[in-house]
């Protein structure tokens, strides 16, 4: 015969067990409907997005001028090609340049990586609206979620901003007319 629990040991469990499940549901709460909407999943993948096409752009920046650079020092060796000087300190310039673009290739990395963290954050995304579907919203509206305090200063901070949000540099220029 398999003995009984005692009966205030069980119910010690189901308490914990409930206080466990209260836990997990602020916590998802608090995913689900921050307090501070600047981590929302959605807001962090725009960011992350956001982040990884601005570097693509200064990359290609840098990349673009370092081939205008290379077409320079090419034009400035037939001119000078009779000065061991000067040539030598094309030869610099022209090994700066290789080096720079070498340099670049951590875009391509870093866009993979972040690639990979946008699609986990993606995934736990669908994994809180599935625990949120479950459980019911109405539910999770129901759970308070402590509010983020901020200091003064980071209150002041909202950028930089996401292309087709905030102002654009005209705005900005007339606050200065």
């Amino acid at each position: 015969m398999v003995d009984q629990p005692n009966p205030e040991t069980l119910k010690a469990e189901f308490i914990g067990l409930f206080n466990y499940i209260q836990r997990v549901k602020e916590e998802v709460a608090a995913i689900s409907h921050p307090a501070d909407e600047e981590h929302h999943f959605d807001n962090m993948a725009e960011q992350l997005t956001a982040i990884t096409k601005a570097t693509e752009k200064a990359t290609n920046t840098i990349m673009e001028c370092v081939e205008g650079n290379n077409e320079t020092v090419e034009a400035l060796r037939k001119l000078v090609k009779d000065n061991k000087k000067a040539l030598k300190l094309l030869d610099s310039i022209d090994t700066n340049g290789q080096e720079i673009f070498e340099a670049c290739s951590f875009q391509d990395i870093t866009g993979q990586r972040v690639g990979k963290i946008t699609k986990s954050l993606s995934y736990v995304e669908k994994r809180v609206n599935s625990i949120v579907a479950i459980w019911g919203e109405e539910a999770m509206d129901n759970v308070v979620v402590e509010a983020i305090t901020k200091s003064e200063d980071e209150k002041l901070l909202n950028g930089p901003q996401l292309e087709g949000k905030g102002l654009s540099q005209s705005e900005i220029d007339a606050l200065f007319d």
